[in-house]
Formats: C-alpha cells, structure tokens, sequence
C-alpha cells in the first residue's frame, strides 16, 4: 500500500469508530454530521437488497432528514430505554469514482435492555458511498443491509 493509501485506510477507520462510538454514546444529536446534505439512509433486509426493491424499514433521502429522525427519537417516540454496540469491521475500500469512494463494512449491533437482558440486534453489512468535504469523509449514501428480514419492531435508533 502506498502511504496515501494507508492514511485514507486510517482516515475510514476512524470514521467508522467515531460513527459506531455516536451511537453507542446517545450522541444521537451529531449522527446527521457525518453525511452529506443530500444524502440518503436506507435499512433494508438483504433479500430486498438483492432483489433491487428500493423502500426500506427505514429511508431518509436528506440530512435534514436525519434531523428530523433524531428530534422525533427525542421528543415523540417512547421506547424503552437501551443501549446498543456496534462492532464494524472487515471495512473492504473499493477504487475511487469521480471523487466518490465506495466502501463495504460488516456490522453486528447488540441490544441491551434496561434490565440487563442482551440479544444479537442487527448483523450485515454497510454498503455505503462516500464523498469528501473539506478533511473529512462523510456518507453521501449509507445502505444498512440486515441479513435477517425479520426485523425487531424496537427499532429506535439509527443502525
């Protein structure tokens, strides 16, 4: 690898740590930071994925969006309390594209409940293309594609 590649490689690992800590972490406030204006968030199961049908559990085509999500999760929507982890990992970087960087990360996120229970949430994959602004990398397009379709109801943050 040469060393603009290594720093890009370090430049990705830590967003993807930063964005799994956003969320681990109840900074729910600064998750819409890391995409770009006119980006677009997806969760959808893999069979949908694969079968190019393009709604999702969940689809915001704009930070603002995020916003809104984030305001709704804060002042609208009860839920139990919980806690999540996700683990991000085996992030494949794919050749960049007119300035767009394709990325492919495995993710597992557990749950936590208020009284201690934890269960395996959510595991597949990231599909994500990424941009640069300024010094930083942020998710023009973020596709959170679960391998089980069946998909818990408690689904309150942002995967």
């Amino acid at each position: 690898m040469t060393p603009a590649e290594i720093a890009r490689r370090a430049e990705l690992d830590t967003l993807y740590a930063d964005y799994a800590h956003c969320l681990d972490n109840d900074e729910l406030e600064a998750w819409p930071d890391f995409f770009t204006e006119d980006c677009r968030y997806r969760i959808t199961s893999a069979e949908n994925y694969e079968a190019g049908l393009p709604l999702g559990l969940v689809y915001l085509t704009s930070r603002a969006m995020l916003v809104d999500r984030v305001m709704a999760l804060r002042k609208a929507n009860i839920y139990e309390p919980q806690r999540y982890r996700h683990m991000i990992g085996a992030i494949k970087i794919g050749a960049e594209d007119n300035g767009a960087l394709p990325v492919v990360a495995n993710v597992i996120v557990v749950r936590t409940m208020q009284d201690g229970e934890m269960s395996l949430f959510a595991a597949g994959r990231y599909i994500d293309r990424l941009t640069r602004q300024g010094d930083a990398w942020k998710f023009a397009h973020k596709e959170v594609v679960l391998d089980s379709r069946q998909i818990d109801t408690l689904l309150a943050i942002p995967l």
